[in-house]
């Protein structure tokens, strides 16, 4: 068993595939697919998208200052793949797949009706990094679908069938593995058993 080096390149997977919306005013809104976004700060909440200068919603983020983040579940993976391969010059994305919109509080660009969760997000600053340019954007405001609320108060955001996208793929979240912070909750019941078995040999 052994490695290769392989060339360098984005082989940071899985991460996120997300339909990000916006719209110029007077003009239909458009979506975009992005898989290079991210969290960058809790407090205040920001994220951050990178898209290329020469994609239609890259000039009308860059005008508006001002995006709303999507995410994806299992239902809107054709919708998915599909915005990231049709330009907005040409095609009504949210006619043309049969989406609606959904009104936003803090921006004025819709979210997606579909997505049981639309990030409102201002841009704060860019930068220009190459092949992108990367948006760094507080989030001002988040709308949640209530289907997946319980009776106290809980989101069961990972109950959507959330998707990921790997290496080209797009994949559904599978069998769940842990929670934060279970490696020390782990060890405290091992040392638990563990002192309860001393104890009982005194």
């Amino acid at each position: 068993m052994g490695k290769v080096s392989f060339k360098p390149g984005n082989m940071l997977y899985p991460v996120p595939a997300v339909m990000v919306s916006c719209q110029r005013e007077g003009e239909k809104p458009n979506i975009i697919t992005v898989a290079w976004a991210g969290t960058t700060n809790s407090a205040p909440a920001m994220v951050s998208i990178s898209v290329r200068p020469e994609r239609y919603s890259y000039g009308i983020i860059k005008e508006t200052g001002e995006f709303v983040i999507n995410l994806v579940t299992k239902d809107l993976v054709f919708a998915t793949d599909y915005c990231g391969v049709r330009s907005g010059r040409d095609t009504d994305k949210f006619a043309e797949l049969k989406l609606h919109t959904s009104q936003s509080k803090e921006v004025k660009t819709p979210g997606i009706e579909e997505s049981p969760v639309n990030i409102e997000c201002k841009v704060v600053s860019e930068q220009q990094l190459g092949s992108h340019v990367l948006f760094m954007a507080e989030v001002v405001n988040v709308n949640v679908d209530d289907r997946y609320m319980d009776g106290t108060g809980k989101f069961n955001l990972n109950s959507t069938g959330l998707v990921a996208y790997s290496h080209g793929e797009y994949f559904e979240l599978g069998k769940k593995l842990g929670k934060f912070g279970f490696s020390v909750q782990k060890n405290k019941s091992a040392a638990s058993k563990t002192q309860g078995t001393r104890r009982n040999r005194r």
